[in-house]
This record gives structure tokens, C-alpha cells and sequence, in this order.
């Protein structure tokens, strides 16, 4: 798993713990699923196994389980989240199947106490979080030879749910959006319905979230820079020494709904739509 997806994704599973581990019913699967390849200390670097002499470790399993693992996250970050967008979906995936992750889920499983590791780097080798997660990928890909994608499938959508709820809460604070998504409307609800307020919002983010409202309820809205040969009220671009200072209007169904200035387009942008989400009834924090 990549470096970037080192964050462990911590859940309650509450008394019941996690769903339990289903048993794979081969002998010869899972004493591979549970072999290192220290343990026999074969060469590295060998392009292909003989047929009649496979490698007896459990790399081969751990890749197969990676991309199952791969395949069934992705599933059901469709489901659970149908409208997310590539990038914040792959962030969220990341975080899912991330090693730290992946090592926590298989030290609750106690996973790493049943590998059969060489003796001499056993120590080291079972506190590696790769290790960890490697092995965790390594049963499932042994679960999917055994019993078929359907059994991986039925045991992984009950674990990773509460943990993909938790990375798209990560992320969406991420990208300065409130932890949860505002009210969907009613069913039969008219194109001015307001989704309720959140107690407050954060101090930054105030353009995403105010472009995230306008969306849901299917509004229009326009930019309106100004540079000063304008009617009063609109500033304009002032140069203030070397920095210029932007305005902006947010124009709502052609109708005002917020001005900001900022030493950025985008900070201004964000002054205005703190205003507009004020008008939209929205409590916002004020700036320190």
C-alpha cells in the first residue's frame, strides 16, 4: 500500500466486536495463508516457480486478496456514497485499505500469532505493520480461492462499512466540508427547500460548503468582480501598495447573496459566501 495511507482509521464495534473470521476450509490453503516465505528461506528473484515445485509462501495469496480487497471496497463505496467524486473517493479508499489499517484489523483477528515465520527474524518480522497487513490480504485472497468472491464479499461489506463511514468523515473535513453532508430533501420538497442548519460551521471552508447548498437545491450562482467603474457598493480591484485587494458579488438566481474582499479571488470568494450562508440561514463561526 502506498506511504500516503498511513492514518489507521480507529471504530467501535461496540461489544459485539468485529464480525468473526470466516474459516477456510483447505488444510493446504490456509497452512500457505499463514506461511512466510522466511520460513523456508527459498530464493528471491525467481522469475517463475516450477510446476511441479509452486512456492509453498503466501505472497501469491496476499496479492490475489489485495486486489479482491481492492475490487470489494470499491463496491461498496458506490453504494454507500453514490454521488462522491473520483478524487475523494480514492482518497477515502486509500485510507481504508491502508497498511496501518489493514495491521490493526489483523492484530484484532490475532492473525500474525498463527504465521509461521522463520525463527530468526520472528520478533521483528510479527511487529511489522506490513507484515501485519500482508497477512490480513493473505487470508482474504486464501478465503477467495477456497469459498469464492461471494464469501469474501458477505464477511468484508459487514467489516469495512463502519470503517469507510469513518474515512469519508476524515475526508470530507479534509476538504473543508462539515463531518456530515447537509440534510437531503424531503421527497416532494419544492426547488427552495432549505436543508436545516448544522449547529455551526468551521471558520474556513465557507465556499465549498455554500457551493455544497447551492447544488443540492439546484441554484445558479455568478462571480461578479469589480474594477471600480462600477454602481456603489461594488469596490472593486484596490491596490493596496503592491497586493491587490479582490471584491466580489455572489449573484444567486440573480439575486445578491453576499460580497467579500480578499487579498485572493478565492479568499474573497469565501467572505461572500460566509454571507450568503448567513442569508441562507446557516450559523457560521465568526472569524477570530
Amino acid at each position: 500500500m502506498p506511504a500516503s495511507t498511513r492514518k489507521t482509521i480507529n471504530v467501535d464495534f461496540g461489544p459485539e466486536g468485529l464480525p468473526p473470521l470466516p474459516a477456510i476450509h483447505s488444510d493446504h490453503i490456509r497452512l500457505q495463508v499463514f506461511t512466510h516465505r522466511s520460513f523456508f528461506a527459498r530464493p528471491t528473484h525467481v522469475f517463475e516457480d516450477l510446476a511441479d515445485d509452486p512456492a509453498p509462501d503466501n505472497e501469491i495469496l496476499e496479492h490475489q486478496g489485495d486486489s479482491v480487497l481492492t475490487l470489494i471496497v470499491t463496491d461498496l463505496l458506490r453504494e454507500m456514497f453514490p454521488h462522491l467524486r473520483v478524487g475523494p473517493s480514492t482518497k477515502i479508499r486509500g485510507l481504508v485499505v491502508g497498511n496501518t489499517t489493514l495491521a490493526s484489523i489483523s492484530l484484532q483477528y490475532r492473525l500474525p500469532t498463527r504465521l509461521r515465520i522463520h525463527p530468526a527474524q520472528a520478533i521483528t518480522l510479527r511487529a511489522s505493520k506490513n507484515i501485519q497487513a500482508d497477512l490480513f490480504e493473505s487470508y482474504i485472497g486464501g478465503l477467495y480461492i477456497d469459498q469464492g468472491l461471494d464469501a469474501v464479499k458477505g464477511w468484508l461489506s459487514r467489516l469495512f462499512r463502519p470503517y469507510i463511514t469513518e474515512a469519508y468523515r476524515i475526508v470530507r473535513i479534509q476538504h473543508g466540508l462539515p463531518p456530515s453532508p447537509p440534510a437531503t430533501p424531503p421527497l416532494g420538497a419544492t426547488s427552495g427547500y432549505s436543508p436545516p442548519p448544522s449547529p455551526t460551521s468551521p471558520t474556513t471552508g465557507h465556499l465549498s460548503l455554500f457551493n455544497q447548498y447551492l447544488a443540492q437545491q439546484n441554484r445558479l450562482i455568478e462571480w461578479v468582480y469589480t474594477d471600480g467603474h462600477v454602481p456603489p457598493g461594488l469596490e472593486g480591484i484596490v491596490t493596496a501598495k503592491t497586493t491587490p485587494i479582490w471584491a466580489v458579488k455572489a449573484i444567486v438566481d440573480g439575486e445578491p447573496f453576499g460580497s467579500g474582499q480578499g487579498r485572493t479571488k478565492k479568499a474573497a470568494r469565501n467572505e461572500a459566501a460566509k454571507e450568503g450562508l448567513e442569508k441562507m440561514g446557516v450559523n457560521v463561526q465568526s472569524d477570530p
